[in-house]
């Protein structure tokens, strides 16, 4: 059978099995340009019956599209009878929470999840409204549910939407359990055969459950903060407002044009803190009213990113890792270590290093795992046993672990307000607090370079090239190559050489979410002089270290471009 016949009969077994009225007519008059010889039409035909959406880094993420590779309907209902019979099988039933965020199509989808899990007898909790996803995993945690499903494809670009799983404790979905599931959707018929049953209830409370725990991770006398914030058109600007309220912080100052949930996201390329030009409305505002602090959320509200004013009178973003140290720092110092006497704190393998000579200060545990909350989560013994802080360099914080397993913007921004508050109390500023800890701990500049690359066959090529002949030396430094497949395609280039040579270090992926091969550098300088050091003899050394670090970096990026081809 020829390729064509083989795509041909796809799109109609599927079109056989449609739910939906539009997506019927859209598969249908694409099927027909391909049968008619439109040499286009036949090439998205053939994407989008070419397999279907894989649980990556945080869940199912596809472009919303008609088809069985891509979000939509059918696949969400298909998605859930998998879900639904994998929890079956293993004899798990109880509550399963489904939560949504604001982007086209998530609250049909979250209903349809919905109906299909009351018709396999679960026990299902709707959140009433679009909420931010740390909502849902809280509620999933809470409620003590065998699973929880938001639709949501985070700070993706407005034409895709996506299908988040949290397990039993509100952990995020993980490794062996994701493939499990995907083998048994595999199973699922057709989705109008799939049993649907309007039987669910809201869960009104979940939302002021998940505030009152927020405005338990201050101490008494917060406040006195101006603050500038930008929810980026998502859900998390209600939710923060109120939760910074009810912490104390009620000078909060919101980019009025990026206030209100829009699926379209009008006035950003991307509606991801981390890209350029997303938070640039954040900075002007903050500027205007002279904040304090500047925060940025991303439109499910489950990252965070903070900006701060400069010495030059200007604004800056932090760097998720210059966020995350000192973050982890604060809650190392505040808590009481006669509760927790073991306390872990983890980050990921692509993430600075610095957390792990705070967390040595600190007389604390300290872990490293593979990218993504799924394994942070799981640091240590592989239960997170003790964790009271977790990052990822990509904005991703977790503050409160025993209450949300996941990354959560919104407890995120409170925290660092608190910190910053603190700091305002103690005459200093966040940036004074960093250049402390890159004294006492070593400057560490990092860097991120992110290639394109829409064929899956090129970036497996690249990873295989760099395997087989990985470089021996970069910026001048000896390295040695750790490989971590087959656990992970990760290759890691570490300096073989001693603390002199800038220690660089260079981690190589493929992202999980999104067609790209990204690199992640660092380089780490430390701060010269005598511990006795006072004054402007030590801001002159930290000054050097910096400015070393980042000629550093800046050689170690022109090559790592050169090898992956940027």
């Amino acid at each position: 059978m020829s390729r064509e016949r083989r795509v041909l009969e796809a799109a109609r077994e599927w079109l056989a099995g449609e739910v939906d009225e539009a997506d019927h007519a859209e598969l249908s008059e694409l099927t027909r340009r391909a049968v008619n010889g439109d040499s286009d039409a036949a090439s998205d035909l053939a994407d989008r019956v070419a397999g279907s959406p894989a649980f990556g880094t945080a869940g199912i993420r596809a472009s919303l599209r008609a088809g069985p590779n891509g979000m939509n309907r059918a696949v969400v209902i298909r998605t859930t009878a998998g879900l639904a019979g994998w929890l079956r099988r293993r004899g798990t039933v109880g509550t399963v929470v489904v939560g949504h965020d604001a982007r086209h199509g998530s609250r049909r989808f979250a209903v349809d999840a919905a109906d299909v899990l009351c018709a396999a007898g679960f026990e299902v909790r709707v959140l009433p409204e679009p909420l931010p996803t740390p909502v849902l995993a809280r509620a999933t945690r809470a409620l003590g549910a065998v699973a929880g499903v938001q639709l949501t494809a985070s700070h993706n670009p407005p034409t895709d939407n996506g299908y988040k799983v949290y397990l039993a404790g509100g952990d995020p979905l993980a490794a062996p359990y994701d493939a499990e599931i995907e083998g048994a959707i595999s199973e699922v018929g057709a989705a109008a055969t799939v049993p649907r049953e309007r039987g669910w209830h809201h869960y009104e409370r979940a939302l002021p459950e998940y505030l009152e725990r927020v405005a338990e991770l201050v101490g008494d006398g917060a406040g006195g903060l101006r603050v500038a914030v930008t929810a980026l058109h998502g859900v998390g600007a209600e939710p923060l407002e109120r939760a910074l309220r009810n912490a104390g912080f009620t000078d909060t100052h919101f980019v009025a044009a990026q206030r209100r949930p829009d699926p379209d996201f009008p006035t950003v390329d991307f509606p991801n803190p981390e890209e350029p030009g997303a938070t640039d409305a954040v900075l002007e505002l903050a500027r205007d009213i002279d904040a304090d602090l500047a925060v940025a959320l991303d439109p499910d509200a489950d990252r965070c990113a903070l900006g701060v004013p400069t010495r030059e009178g200007g604004w800056r973003m932090l760097r998720g890792d210059e966020t995350g140290v000192l973050l982890g720092d604060h809650v190392l110092s505040t808590m009481d270590r006669e509760v927790d006497p073991d306390p872990l704190v983890a980050t990921t393998i692509v993430s600075s290093s610095m957390l792990e000579s705070v967390a040595r200060a600190h007389g604390a545990r300290y872990d490293e795992t593979l990218t993504g909350f799924k394994w942070l989560m799981r640091a240590g013994d592989g239960s997170g046993g003790g964790l009271v802080y977790a990052y990822e360099e990509a904005l991703g914080h977790c503050v409160d672990p025993d209450h949300v397993r996941d990354k959560d913007g919104i407890a995120t921004a409170v925290l660092a307000c608190d910190l910053a508050a603190t700091l305002a109390r103690d005459g200093t500023t966040l940036s004074e607090r960093l250049a402390e800890l890159e004294i006492e701990h070593g400057v560490h500049e990092t860097e991120q370079i992110t290639v394109r690359m829409t064929d899956p066959g090129t970036r497996a090529e690249t990873m295989r090239l760099l395997r087989r002949n990985p470089p021996t030396e970069l910026a001048g430094t000896p390295m040695e190559t750790r490989d971590l497949l087959p656990e992970a395609d990760v290759l890691i280039l570490r300096d073989a050489g001693d603390e002199k040579s800038g220690r660089p270090r260079v981690v190589i992926r493929p992202s999980g979410t999104e067609p790209k091969l990204k690199c992640y550098l660092q380089t780490i300088v430390p701060v010269e002089g005598p511990e006795s050091t006072e004054g402007s003899e030590r801001v002159s050394g930290l000054t050097a270290a910096r400015g070393r670090a980042r000629e550093l970096l800046a050689a170690l990026t022109s090559e790592v471009r050169s090898l992956v081809g940027s």
